[in-house]
């Protein structure tokens, strides 16, 4: 079994900004200011300049300069349904961990089952992602790929990637091979049970809807604060298939969110041409059915059962709501402004639209979840 904790950038508002351009601007002047520091005593600790830790204190005890590379930053998932910019390069993210194997490249492609970590104290969740996933995407979050590569023994060959950088900077120096996180094993087992027509995808997708199943995480509520989750296989070959249709549909909707066509009864109201958000906000405590998106848009008539779809925590819509806000860094008074954003992808409506979107992702995951086969254990 292949897996990872997510990354642990250990200095988020440094190394994620919805804008591409103060990321790297606010990155830039950082690593600069570390290679100032190089062959001082004891180096400037001011937050503004620099976020320190302890990798970054041994590169600075052992002399070793970074290098600032505009092409290392790429999209990552930050938190649920929230992707921000993220700057990859060698030396600022405390803890890759095997992210490596996993994107090799910044053009591979992969998927990742995510679930919450041992020990926290937050019901336990499940995501997918097809990126780099930060550690609290979900709670000290555990990452298993449906691939992960490894390179191949020398053989002399120079086609493929080879030659090309790795996400943590390094030359990738003989061929890639792509293996499955998927088993042997549980490969065999499945098809003696439900037939030689399953794929290793087809488990994958079947453990994704299995871990979506409310009953499942009830009975297993307390072993699933103390360990990583167990699986069984399910004894009848159509439950199989139902959890693993049910699996790839979740995954189409959580992987492709932003695309999900808002729900008709969801009424926007007000100058759909001022966009701009600072923090959305409920009606009141108690009427979480309407948002005020700003003081010119209002959406409303959402249903309850949105907020059924629960993950790390709180509703995916509350995330929405949280993380697509302006906010100032105390520390470091970097700013990250989601509206920034939409504006450099040229898309004014992103926000507006990213609302409504996981509206309806919310409440068509649960009518997956809702439908999915009774088990026993």
């Amino acid at each position: 079994m292949v897996n990872s904790m997510g990354f642990e950038t250990a200095r988020d508002a440094w190394v994620y900004n919805f804008s591409q351009k103060i990321l790297l601007d606010n990155i830039k002047k950082m690593i600069e200011f570390f290679n100032t520091q190089i062959g001082k005593p004891e180096p400037d600790y001011d937050p503004a300049k620099i976020s320190w830790t302890r990798s970054l204190l041994g590169y600075h005890k052992n002399k070793q300069a970074i290098a600032y590379d505009c092409k290392k930053a790429m999209a990552g998932l930050y938190r649920p349904y929230c992707k921000q910019q993220l700057y990859y390069g060698e030396r600022v993210i405390n803890v890759r961990g095997q992210f490596d194997m996993f994107y090799p490249t910044p053009d591979t492609q992969n998927l990742l089952i995510i679930v919450s970590g041992i020990g926290v104290t937050k019901d336990w969740s499940v995501i997918i992602a097809n990126t780099i996933a930060d550690i609290q995407l979900l709670a000290n979050g555990q990452c298993f790929p449906l691939y992960y590569y490894e390179e191949k023994a020398q053989t002399g060959k120079t086609t493929g990637p080879i030659g090309q950088m790795r996400l943590d900077g390094t030359s990738i120096e003989a061929e890639l091979i792509r293996k499955s996180g998927i088993s042997d094993f549980i490969l065999y087992e499945a098809r003696a049970r439900y037939g030689a027509a399953v794929k290793r995808e087809d488990i994958f997708f079947y453990v994704y809807g299995y871990l979506h199943n409310p009953k499942y995480r009830a009975a297993f509520a307390d072993d699933l604060k103390k360990s990583l989750p167990r699986i069984q296989l399910v004894e009848k070959p159509e439950d199989f298939w139902a959890f693993s249709k049910a699996g790839r549909g979740l995954a189409k909707l959580h992987l492709e969110y932003k695309g999900v066509p808002p729900l008709p009864e969801v009424a926007v109201s007000g100058d759909t041409a001022k966009l701009h958000v600072t923090k959305m906000r409920f009606k009141s405590k108690e009427e979480k059915g309407t948002i005020i998106f700003n003081e010119n848009i209002t959406v409303s008539n959402i249903p309850a059962r949105a907020y059924e779809y629960v993950v790390n925590g709180k509703s995916a819509v509350e995330w929405v709501m949280e993380r697509y806000q302006v906010k100032t860094d105390k520390d470091s008074g970097i700013l990250n402004d989601p509206n920034l954003y939409a504006e450099e992808t040229g898309r004014p409506k992103y926000i507006l639209d990213l609302l409504m979107s996981v509206i309806a992702v919310s409440v068509r995951t649960m009518d997956i979840v809702e439908a999915l086969p009774e088990v026993q254990w």
